[in-house]
């Protein structure tokens, strides 16, 4: 079953960093995401950069309604970053679609699959995608019948759950997973992210773009419902035809042209 919660537009007032928008727009600043990174994964980074996505992939991105958080790199690695503030299914078939594409990106620069960087998938969930009760799900590929033997892939899915952040026993971690559960800020690196947060809702140029996505996924809300609605009326026209009804009549019931209502029939 579908566990996602039906998402309203938020007033910019009300974003908290666990909001999408505002997740992606905060850690686009190299110390913020460095800090992030570094905490979670518990491994040191060289610097941060945001490589942008071949033009051949990211129309794949559209095409199956979603997109990277943040895709960053360093010299050896690259990292997608996801925080979902509501259960979504198949996050396990998400992780596989977004490594996929970073290994694409790669891949379609001219390299060969041996140059492919170590990546990481990273998921930051509200709450526990697995219900289970950990604070965080690492997940590598390794022998079932030899957990000795690794595959050496250099892929990496890891999963924070924050709201088990009293289970971790990193104190950094825990912090981390408190204040995206909470929203409350108690260290000095959660409290420079809170900062942030504000600092955005007023940045004009976050505000133009916030409000350019919402009144994007507004008129595809309405693309698909008037879809809806004509599908229902040529069903509707369907029906009277399959009883009997004359294709004026059908056609002056339904408003649908009688050339269409015609063709309909021939169909039929």
């Amino acid at each position: 079953m579908e566990t996602e919660k039906k998402r309203n537009f938020k007033p910019v007032e009300e974003l908290v960093f666990s909001d999408d928008f505002m997740f992606g727009a905060v850690m686009r600043d190299p110390k913020i995401c460095k800090g992030v990174l570094e905490r979670l994964l518990q491994i040191k980074i060289d610097h941060v950069e945001y490589p942008e996505l071949q033009k051949t992939i990211s129309p794949f991105y559209t095409r199956k309604g979603v997109r990277l958080d943040v895709y960053v790199a360093d010299s050896n690695r690259v990292f997608d970053v996801e925080c979902q503030s509501y259960k979504v299914e198949s996050l396990g078939k998400r992780t596989r679609y977004y490594q996929s594409m970073l290994d694409c990106d790669t891949l379609m620069k001219g390299n060969d699959y041996s140059e492919l960087k170590e990546s990481y998938v990273i998921f930051i969930c509200v709450d526990d995608p697995f219900d289970k009760g950990l604070p965080i799900y690492t997940f590598e590929r390794v022998c079932k019948e030899n957990p000795d033997v690794d595959l050496a892939d250099k892929t990496h899915h890891v999963i924070f759950n924050a709201s088990a952040y009293e289970e971790e026993e990193n104190s950094e971690i825990k912090d981390f997973l408190s204040f995206v559960k909470s929203n409350k800020a108690d260290s000095d690196f959660t409290k420079e992210i809170a900062n942030m947060v504000q600092t955005k809702k007023f940045e004009q140029t976050f505000l133009n773009e916030y409000m350019a996505v919402h009144l994007h996924e507004l008129d595809v809300q309405r693309k698909s419902r008037a879809e809806g609605r004509a599908e229902g009326i040529i069903e509707t026209a369907k029906k009277l035809l399959s009883m009997g009804l004359p294709a004026e009549t059908v056609a002056e019931g339904t408003d649908l042209s009688i050339e269409f209502i015609k063709q309909l029939l021939q169909q039929q």
